[in-house]
């Protein structure tokens, strides 16, 4: 069976809410092969029906916690859930370090949530590269609502704003994490703040302290103003307050949303593209000749910039008339 068929197959089976069907076609996207791009093909005119909810904050925040408690009043609501974990990568396995068997296991066996863990392989900005494909296959699947929770790696996560319609940033009292994502541009990105665990002594300074924060920042009449709550994921209290801060930020802009979603297009498109064009380098001009250009570079014999050039004119078609370099060829227009 062909590799365009085996996607058709699979995809219809995804669009028909298959929960093995999703799991196997998570683990193709993972993969970001031929075939993970013939599945998103498939799927991608059935997308777009899901809501996109980023959880995002510094290790030990709870925000493991606090998106089971989340998930268990959305489906309180009637809404169907996925929840993409993305974790630590394993350096023995190159897989999750946490799985999803060991979070949310109130969960486990409801069929309208489906839970799936993704290793960051090394990717910075808290997330998975291939997340937005998994969030596709999930809403392709029928998910109302799809969660994605950040690894957990403080200032540098900022890509969850590029993935999610709403950003939930997360923060605990006491250890002074608080502080760091208030310095960071982890601070710009929030629509809504919560702070978790906030029977810990600090709870108060930490929202007083954001607070402050978003009263130096200048927002123009009738624009959305990020909240701040407080929450005991362990317990569920604060958490039915931060369903409703979604869902009132949901319907504030709703015109926000298609510009959300326009540059997260975007930046996707930017992004397989540099992905495209470095596998392109690796086939046209080879590991040697690239190597043996590092090596210039560090020998100070060629510039970045030179090398950079020089690579791009290896890898532009020749057009009628001209050289790669720009120049007419030899011979040609009337020499």
């Amino acid at each position: 069976m062909g590799t365009t068929t085996a996607a058709s197959d699979l995809a219809e089976r995804v669009l028909s809410g298959d929960v093995r069907a999703v799991a196997r076609a998570i683990s193709i996207v993972e993969d970001e092969s031929d075939a993970s791009a013939h599945l998103v093909s498939r799927l991608f005119p059935h997308t777009g029906k899901a809501y996109l909810i980023g959880v995002t904050g510094p290790p030990g925040a709870g925000k493991s916690t606090l998106v089971d408690r989340l998930t268990g009043q959305l489906r309180e609501a009637g809404h169907t859930v996925g929840i993409v974990a993305v974790d630590p990568t394993s350096p023995f396995t190159g897989g999750a370090i946490l799985g999803d068997r060991v979070r949310m296991q109130s969960h486990a066996a409801d069929a309208g949530v489906f839970i799936r863990s993704m290793a960051t392989r090394g990717n910075l900005g808290g997330l998975a590269r291939a997340t937005s494909d998994a969030t596709i296959v999930l809403d392709a699947s029928g998910r109302d609502i799809v969660i994605i929770e950040t690894v957990g790696v403080g200032q540098d996560e900022v890509d969850i704003v590029r993935t999610a319609d709403v950003s939930i940033v997360v923060l605990v009292p006491g250890t002074g994490d608080e502080v760091q994502a208030l310095k960071a541009g982890i601070m710009e990105i929030a629509d809504i703040f919560v702070v978790n665990k906030a029977d810990r002594e600090g709870a108060d300074r930490t929202a007083a302290g954001v607070e402050g924060m978003l009263s130096l920042v200048a927002s123009a009449p009738g624009e959305w103003r990020p909240p701040i709550l407080k929450t005991e994921a362990t317990t569920g209290v604060g958490v039915p307050a931060l369903v409703d801060a979604i869902e009132r930020f949901r319907r504030h802009a709703p015109e926000q949303l298609g510009r959300r979603r326009r540059a997260r297009s975007e930046f996707r498109l930017r992004e397989l593209l540099a992905a495209r064009f470095m596998a392109r380098v690796d086939v046209e001009v080879g590991p040697a000749a690239f190597t043996a250009m590092v090596e210039k570079i560090t020998a100070r014999t060629v510039d970045p910039y030179s090398a950079a050039r020089d690579i791009i004119e290896r890898l532009a078609p020749e057009t009628p008339g001209r050289s790669r370099t720009g120049g007419p060829h030899p011979g040609r227009n009337g020499d």
